[in-house]
């Protein structure tokens, strides 16, 4: 096959996650991307009937049994990813003012992009959640439901598990939710997602169990009876935000505070989640502050000052605050920021090939007839001073079957800005919930 002039004579793979301090000026660094490698991986990959990991994470793509082109893979993801995007920042451009009585999610209808597979009641019957680090409260889709949309396992029946108990009205549980109200003695909840779907049901405590050995008792969850929205064909969500509602919140001390994942590539299996500060801490990570947003506190936030391109930081300001969220997809920068990481990037790809834009993506690059090419390194600098370099597969992703791939981050259209999911995909993240901090690496997976 052709190469460019930026292909090395040595043949490597792509160069491992790394974190630095601030670099001054130099010589531009670069990474290899492997084109024919990451177009053989977005095959369709699909789960086997058993599944011997703990918590495995596996991306909505897996799920499917329909064999589809990449293309349009690509362009139902856009579709998901616009949704959840607009939710999340309409949410963060918000006043005090005009926040509504229902407990508001960045979850956007159908944008659900990673799931895990839980055991619900006594005996658990098995059901695969929307994993999602911006909502508190877990929830399933329950029988006898009079409006519930379709999944794939059979409905979550209470009448079949021993260990289903509705959390009463009086319970501090049922207090710590802003969109509750008594019916019959039982705590009944609401959730509205940032696109008008929602969950509404009675407030349970469960058992949840995880790996078919890992038992939790008494987990407030939401027993959905009136469900709307897509939500991916997942039977309900697992929520990891950092609220004491969320799974994490609940587990307490049991858990340390603490959750670790590392997200699969598009289609592919490997992904992870982890539970306890004891597995998900990991020595030799690189820590960054942790920020509270008044308007989102489901959130986890981090400052990020600038981006870097071959491993010089570019002149921009930087954002007002950045949302780690595992529901989105691309990342999205403030309008300054994104401009110089996009002019710095093709400025420094200069010799690649170019190709027209794609939905959002608006610098595309022709890479099919190539095996391998050399490009500038991405990567986000944090306030403090850690940097974040990613992977050439964590910013350039393929939209179709003939080679073409696209820089994949957009703009925000606020001050705001997300740092999502393809961005993190392969890179083990911890999230010190307890302590404030979110961990990079060590370890990639």
């Amino acid at each position: 096959m052709p190469t460019t002039a930026f292909s090395p004579q040595l043949a490597f793979l792509l160069l491992p996650l790394t974190f630095l301090l601030a670099s001054g000026s130099g010589s531009t660094q670069f990474v290899l991307l492997n084109v024919q490698q990451i177009l053989a991986s977005t095959h369709h990959a699909r789960l086997g009937k058993n599944l011997s990991l703990s918590l495995p994470l596996h991306h909505v793509d897996s799920l499917s049994t329909k064999t589809t082109a990449l293309r349009h893979r690509v362009t139902a993801m856009l579709l998901r990813d616009e949704l959840r995007a607009a939710a999340l920042l309409r949410r963060l451009s918000l006043s005090s003012a005009d926040f509504s009585s229902d407990v508001i999610s960045g979850v956007a209808q159908g944008s659900g992009e990673y799931f895990v597979r839980v055991g619900v009641g006594s005996p658990p019957s098995q059901q695969f959640l929307v994993l999602d680090s911006g909502s508190d409260l877990s929830w399933v889709q329950c029988q006898p439901c009079s409006q519930c949309y379709q999944q794939p396992d059979p409905l979550f029946d209470p009448a079949r598990s021993a260990s289903f108990r509705p959390v009463g009205c009086t319970s501090p549980a049922c207090s710590i939710l802003s969109a509750s109200s008594c019916a019959a003695g039982s705590c009944s909840y609401r959730v509205t997602y940032g696109d008008g779907s929602y969950t509404r049901g009675t407030l349970v405590f469960e058992t949840l169990t995880f790996d078919g050995a890992a038992v939790v008792d008494g987990v407030a969850i939401g027993c959905g009876y009136r469900n709307r929205g897509l939500f991916a064909g997942a039977d309900g969500l697992l929520g990891l935000g950092w609220g004491p509602m969320s799974l994490v919140g609940q587990l307490g001390g049991a858990a340390g505070g603490a959750f670790g994942y590392c997200l699969p590539g598009r289609g592919e299996a490997g992904g992870t989640l982890v539970l306890g500060r004891t597995e998900a801490v990991r020595p030799g990570s690189v820590w960054v502050p942790l920020v509270r947003n008044g308007r989102a506190p489901s959130f986890y936030f981090v400052g990020v000052a600038a981006m870097t391109v071959g491993g010089v930081r570019l002149d921009s300001s930087g954002a007002d605050g950045t949302v780690v969220d595992t529901g989105t997809a691309v990342t999205r920068l403030p309008g300054e920021m994104y401009a110089a990481l996009r002019e710095g990037f093709v400025e420094a790809a200069a010799g690649l090939p170019r190709a027209p834009r794609v939905s959002i993506f608006d610098t595309c690059f022709a890479l099919g007839g190539y095996g391998e090419v050399r490009v500038p390194t991405v990567g986000f600098y944090f306030e403090g001073g850690a940097e974040l370099t990613l992977p050439a597969r964590n910013f350039l992703i393929p939209v179709d079957d003939v080679g073409t791939f696209c820089f994949a981050f957009a703009e925000s259209g606020s001050e705001m800005a997300i740092l999502g999911n393809i961005q993190q995909e392969g890179i083990q993240i911890t999230v010190d919930a307890a302590n404030g901090f979110l961990g990079f690496g060590p370890d990639t997976c």
